[in-house]
């Protein structure tokens, strides 16, 4: 793809500046490192073009304080750029697993607001940070999800990440990067750390 030409121009009767602009799901899943992280390297561009950003955050610890939070949030009140949101969902999730009732309750009163924001066009681009998982494990419907961001209005890009997307959000994603492990450093032994895993 030379200069960033596309292979292919599809008959669909758009200009190239209204395909060019086209609202976007992206999906990061995969077992390796890093879905989230490349999540949050498009949640600070969009900051940067002054879009309004909504992190969800679906199974990952309510009580975790991560760094890509504290630097967002930091932003989004600085008054350059776009705003930035955060909504954790729930307590969130670990390794272990506990109350897992009301972790799925809590993951769709989630997805829940996260459709009412889509058709309120609340934000620009949307995190849906580990949102596969609640699909996967049965508590979010992934056609329910696939309907959604297909009707959503606007502009709004999604991107969502997670192990294990099903493949109807797959199919229907416009960009779909599976991210695979070849060596991490808990295969010897060593334990997630600070600046690295959060």
């Amino acid at each position: 793809m030379p200069q960033g030409q596309p292979t292919v121009v599809p008959d669909d009767g758009l200009t190239t500046r209204q395909r060019r602009n086209r609202p976007l799901v992206l999906v990061h899943t995969g077992q390796g490192k890093g879905k989230s992280t490349a999540a949050f390297g498009l949640a600070l561009r969009a900051w940067n073009q002054n879009w309004p950003v909504g992190v969800f955050q679906f199974v990952k610890s309510a009580k975790w304080r991560v760094g890509e939070e504290r630097a967002l949030r930091v932003l989004g009140d600085s008054g350059e750029g776009g705003t930035v949101a955060w909504h954790k969902m729930g307590e969130g999730w670990s390794w272990v697993q506990r109350d897992m009732a009301s972790s799925e309750e809590a993951a769709r009163e989630g997805w829940e607001q996260v459709k009412r924001d889509l058709a309120a066009e609340t934000y620009r681009l949307y995190v849906l940070d580990e949102f596969a998982y609640p699909m996967h494990w049965g508590w979010v419907d992934p056609d329910e999800v696939v309907a959604a961001l297909r009707d959503r209005p606007g502009t709004q890009h999604v991107v969502i990440t997670g192990r294990n997307a099903p493949a109807q959000l797959l199919d229907f994603a416009d960009l779909v990067t599976d991210m695979s492990k070849v060596k991490h450093p808990m295969d010897a032994g060593q334990k997630g750390q600070r600046g690295i895993e959060w």
